[in-house]
C-alpha cells in the first residue's frame, strides 16, 4: 500500500505532500493542476517504472520532470511492502534524464491496477513482477524483474504484446478474444465476468451478457454482446463509450485477478494480501445514474475478488456526484480527500488534505472547496445573481435599476422555483411598496 508521497520541485508545484489513507483516497482539482500526474507518480512509487517507458503506445504515464530544471528535484515515498514499510528518496539526474533508484529486487506493494483516463491500463502483479529467473534451470536469481503489463487503449481490446527474454510475446489476449473464449467455455471466468459487470452497473440498469455474434459477413469472428433494455443485444464493439468503459474495467479486474491466482499457484506463492487500485477520472463517459454508484461498486468488487485482502483505492475525479456518493462511505479513520488549487496571487499550485464535509446534495459540492464554483448554476445566472446581490447591499436602490436586474435574472433562465427568487421577490415588493 502507498502510505506517503512527497514531491520537491517535481511537476506543477514546488512541493506536494500526501499522507494517504489505507482505504479510500479522493483527489480533486481543476484541469492542469496535476491530478493525473500525481497518479502517475503514485504508480511509479509502487512499481518503479513509468507506464509510458514500458509501453510507448500509451497516451499518458510520461516520466516526471522537475518543476525547475536548474534546481534539485526529489521524490520521497513510503510503501507498505510484504515484510515491512519501505521508505525511499529518489533524485533526478539531469545527465541521465531520469530518476535514481535501487538496483535489484523491488519492494512488493501488492497487486497494483492503474486505470488511465485515456482508456489504457497498467497492472503490476507481485507473483509475476516481484522476481524473475532468466532460465528455469538457473539457480542464480536475476536482478532484472519482468516489467509490468502496460496496455495502450487498443491493447485492452485486441491484446498486449511485450518483449519477454528478447522475444515478442502475446501476454494478454484482450477483451474480444478472452471474453469470447470465457463465454464459449462457460466456466468460472465467464460467470465471474458477468457478476462483476452486474456489480459495476447502475441500479436498475444491470449489464447482462448476451450471445456471441458476428458483426459482419466479412468478419469471421464472434464477439460478446450486451443485452439492451430496449430489446435484443448489441455487440460490445457497437456499445456506448460508457458501457465500453465499464466492460474494460470489469475485464481488467477479472483478468488481473485470474492471472495473479495462476501465477501464485504455479510458483507456490500465497495470494497477495494487498490490492491498490488507481483510477483516473472515475466518472469518465458515465451517466449521472452510474456516477452515483461506481465508487462503492469498485470498492465492493475489489473486496469480493480479493477476499481477505486489504484494498486501497486512489481515485481522481471532476464529478460532484462521485463526491456526493462518497458521503455514506467516508470514514475519517480509513479515508482521505486531497484537493489541488491554484493560488492566483502566488501563481503556484497547492495541494491540501481537506476535512470531508457531507453536503447532502451534489449541487452543493459544486460550490465546495472541491470545485470552487460561485454558483451551481449557468454562467449567465451566476453573473446576474452576483449583480443582484451587489445591488441588494446598496444604500440607495432605485426601482428602475432593480427592474433591469430582474429582467437579467429572468433572461438567465433561473427556474421558477429557484430559492433565490424568495429573497429577490421580497426585496422587489419592498421597493414597489415604497413608491
Amino acid at each position: 500500500m502507498l502510505e506517503y508521497l512527497r514531491l520537491d520541485n517535481v511537476g506543477p508545484a514546488p512541493v506536494m505532500e500526501l499522507a494517504l489513507a489505507p482505504r479510500l483516497n479522493l483527489l480533486t482539482g481543476d484541469n492542469g493542476l496535476g491530478k493525473s500526474f500525481l497518479l502517475d507518480v503514485a504508480w511509479w512509487a509502487l512499481t518503479r517504472k513509468w507506464p509510458r517507458d514500458v509501453n510507448p503506445r500509451l497516451l499518458s504515464g510520461y516520466r516526471a520532470r522537475p518543476h525547475d530544471i536548474r534546481k534539485p528535484a526529489r521524490i520521497k515515498y513510503r510503501v507498505e511492502s510484504k515484510s515491512k514499510p519501505v521508505e525511499y528518496e529518489s533524485t533526478y539526474s539531469k545527465a541521465d534524464r531520469g530518476w535514481t533508484g535501487k538496483r535489484g529486487r523491488p519492494h512488493d506493494p501488492g497487486l497494483v491496477i492503474y486505470a488511465h483516463a485515456d482508456g489504457g491500463f497498467s497492472v503490476w502483479d507481485p507473483a509475476r513482477n516481484y522476481w524473475k529467473r532468466d532460465h528455469e534451470d538457473d539457480e542464480s536469481e536475476s536482478d532484472t524483474p519482468v516489467p509490468a503489463y502496460v496496455f495502450a487503449p487498443p491493447d485492452v481490446w485486441a491484446g498486449l504484446h511485450m518483449k519477454i527474454d528478447g522475444r515478442e510475446t502475446r501476454v494478454c489476449k484482450g477483451i474480444l478474444d478472452d471474453w469470447a473464449l470465457w463465454i464459449r467455455e462457460d466456466k468460472e471466468p465467464a460467470r465471474r465476468m458477468a457478476e462483476v459487470l452486474a456489480s459495476l452497473s447502475a441500479a436498475g440498469e444491470t449489464l447482462t451478457v448476451g450471445p456471441l455474434r458476428p458483426i459482419s459477413v466479412n468478419d469471421p469472428g464472434d464477439y460478446p454482446t450486451i443485452d439492451t433494455p430496449y430489446g435484443g443485444s448489441v455487440s460490445i464493439l457497437h456499445a456506448s463509450a460508457g458501457i465500453r468503459k465499464v466492460v474494460a474495467l470489469a475485464y481488467m479486474l477479472c483478468w488481473s485477478w485470474e492471472r495473479h491466482v495462476a501465477f501464485a499457484e504455479e510458483q507456490g506463492f500465497k495470494r497477495t494480501g494487498r490490492v491498490i487500485l488507481i483510477v483516473d477520472e472515475l466518472e469518465s463517459h458515465l451517466h449521472p445514474r452510474w456516477q452515483r454508484s461506481i465508487l462503492r461498486s469498485v470498492l465492493d468488487v475489489a473486496r469480493v475478488l480479493h477476499t481477505n485482502a486489504q484494498v486501497q483505492l486512489i481515485a481522481a475525479t471532476h464529478s460532484p456526484l462521485i463526491m456526493a456518493s462518497a458521503e455514506p462511505l467516508f470514514d475519517g479513520k480509513t479515508d482521505a480527500w486531497f484537493d489541488l488549487d491554484l493560488n492566483k496571487k502566488a501563481h503556484v499550485v497547492e495541494l491540501r488534505k481537506r476535512p470531508f464535509v457531507r453536503h447532502g446534495d451534489a449541487s452543493r459540492w459544486l460550490t465546495s472547496d472541491a470545485f470552487d464554483l460561485e454558483e451551481a448554476r449557468s454562467i449567465p445566472a451566476e453573473e446576474a445573481i452576483r449583480e443582484a446581490k451587489a445591488f441588494a447591499k446598496r444604500a440607495k436602490r432605485p426601482l428602475d435599476d432593480a427592474k433591469a436586474i430582474d429582467a437579467k435574472l429572468r433572461a438567465a433562465g433561473l427556474s421558477d422555483i429557484d430559492p433565490f427568487w424568495v429573497r429577490w421577490s421580497y426585496m422587489m415588493d419592498e421597493l414597489k411598496g415604497s413608491k
